[in-house]
């Protein structure tokens, strides 16, 4: 039963990335006939009327998706002008994007410092963002680029159009770098002190 709830979780923790048989094995410490057997479980459980999401395999992956009949409700959420406005950390994420592309959610989830999959999924349904392809890098995941859609939202012709970040970027280089300095140069004192 432990073993179940574990791999819902995970599920839920990979998100579209999905999971093979090879990694619910291998993280669960589990052979082959056991994961198909939990997997078949979830699935069955997830099955039932009262429950929102479902198990799929698609892309050689098991993933935890939406029911489809449900869709009407979803559009409509999304379509609501009060879940249409941009959190602070979508802009961030949408950013990082349009600044990368193309990009995986790994790198995003690196530049940020938090894991982002969720706004991800939230940009993707919005239209902000799509697939673009696969990345060469292990794993080869999904790499992200902005839409059309994006540029009319913020009222670009071309991702040209973005703002100019070099001088920021090398602002903060150098406030880091003098950070550091003044760190080093206490510490250096601070040891000569102490002996």
């Amino acid at each position: 039963m432990e073993n179940k709830a574990i791999l819902e979780g995970l599920l839920f923790v990979v998100g579209e990335e999905g999971l093979t048989f090879k990694q619910i094995e291998s993280v669960l410490e589990i052979n082959e006939e056991e994961a198909k057997i939990l997997l078949m479980e979830l699935k069955k459980d997830y099955e039932d009327d009262s429950r929102g999401l479902r198990i799929d395999f698609l892309g050689n992956r098991f993933k935890m998706t939406t029911k489809f009949e449900h869709r009407k409700f979803y559009q409509k959420l999304l379509e609501n002008p009060e879940t249409n406005m941009l959190s602070q950390a979508a802009l961030e994420t949408l950013a990082i994007i349009a600044y990368n592309e193309p990009v995986t959610r790994m790198q995003v989830d690196a530049m940020r410092g938090v894991g982002s999959t969720q706004i991800i999924r939230k940009l993707v349904a919005k239209g902000f963002i799509k697939e673009s392809g696969r990345s060469d890098l292990p794993g080869r995941p999904i790499l992200y680029e902005t839409t059309n859609d994006f540029l009319d939202y913020f009222g670009l012709s071309t991702l040209d159009d973005l703002p100019d970040m070099s001088g920021l970027i090398e602002q903060s280089q150098k406030e880091r770098d003098e950070t550091d300095l003044y760190i080093s140069k206490y510490s250096e004192k601070e040891e000569v002190l102490n002996n």
